[in-house]
């Protein structure tokens, strides 16, 4: 069969074919008596199997070396194959990513997608003072596409940083609140913990709802932080988590902030009192945490507070005593 029969049945160009002759990778069997190249059945099939290979990403010099080297075994090079893939499917996913998070800034022109890529390229920096300044930028400048700074918020260590991030993202409004709640349930618990700190700090109905369902989560810590977020709310929702905090020493003087402004409404202020109260009448709670629950009963008002502190300025425990005593007197000074 001559060349341009085999191109066309093989789909491979005759120049292609040259070329092949030209490496030795398909040396045609015969020749016309004109000097045409003629292929036989062999070298057709041959070319087939160098076109399979080549679709594996070999290069042609591995192609020769898979055909002719009787020795060679193709584990090693399938495995270096299947990393050079996956370092470009790595870095195509990568840019994927980039162009999706500028389309989505939607820029008014070049000038905006440059200072785009500039702060995203900052956001992903090794220094964390430029990483700062790219979240507290993000807002003056050309605004930073919110799933950027969520990924950058999940997985910030440095505390400062943070801070700026959740800050960014509080003030970009609530795009992101989708992309945290995702956060809630990652099965990291450091991501967990910033997604929640995050959401705490987006003044949203929509993120006290979410907050709300994070009372229900299964990492305590996450739950502790919504209720200490929903406290300042005034979500009454919070209340158990709250006192909880307060008896297990979790931020306790947090927690108990968060009670006394939840207390300052007269129809709340009763049933935490009663909560700290119940938390008083079981046996085994010792006495450092009868001195925080007097310490919280401090800002509650009404009868049930003042009650409790009562007996417990004759607890057996005296630093307990003083400190219910000392509040108690304060109550009755005001």
């Amino acid at each position: 069969m001559l060349i341009g029969d085999v191109a066309r049945r093989s789909g491979v160009s005759a120049r292609m074919l040259r070329h092949y002759d030209s490496l030795g990778l398909v040396r045609p069997t015969g020749r016309t008596d004109a000097g045409y190249r003629e292929y036989s059945s062999e070298d057709i099939r041959r070319i087939f199997h160098i076109e399979s290979l080549r679709s594996l990403g070999l290069s042609l010099r591995e192609v020769g070396r898979a055909l002719d080297d009787q020795d060679f075994t193709p584990s090693e090079l399938v495995d270096d194959l299947i990393r050079q893939t996956r370092e470009r499917i790595a870095d195509e996913t990568e840019l994927l990513t980039r162009l999706r998070r500028i389309g989505a800034a939607e820029p008014a022109g070049w000038e905006d997608v440059l200072q785009i890529v500039a702060l995203l390229q900052a956001l992903g920096s090794k220094s964390a003072g430029t990483r700062q300044r790219a979240a507290l930028s993000s807002i003056e400048e050309v605004p930073m596409p919110v799933e950027a700074l969520v990924e950058a918020a999940l997985s910030e260590t440095d505390p400062n940083v943070a801070g700026a991030l959740r800050w960014a993202l509080a003030q970009s409004g609530d795009g992101g609140l989708a992309l945290l709640a995702e956060g809630l349930g990652s099965s990291v618990a450091e991501v967990r913990k910033r997604a929640v700190q995050s959401i705490a700090e987006i003044p949203d109905g929509e993120a006290t709802a979410l907050l709300q369902d994070a009372l229900t989560n299964p990492d305590i810590v996450v739950r502790r932080y919504a209720a200490l977020a929903l406290g300042a709310r005034g979500v009454a929702d919070a209340v158990p988590t709250l006192i909880d905090m307060v008896v297990e020493e979790t931020n306790d003087v947090g927690a108990a902030d968060a009670l006394s402004a939840l207390a300052s409404r007269p129809a709340l202020a009763d049933q935490i009192a009663t909560g700290l109260v119940d938390c008083l009448a079981h046996g085994t709670v010792e006495s450092s945490a009868r001195r925080r629950l007097a310490q919280a009963l401090a800002d509650i008002p009404g009868i049930t507070a003042s009650r409790a502190l009562a007996d417990l300025s004759h607890d057996e425990d005296r630093a307990v005593a003083l400190t219910a005593a000392y509040i108690l007197g304060i109550r009755n000074a005001r």
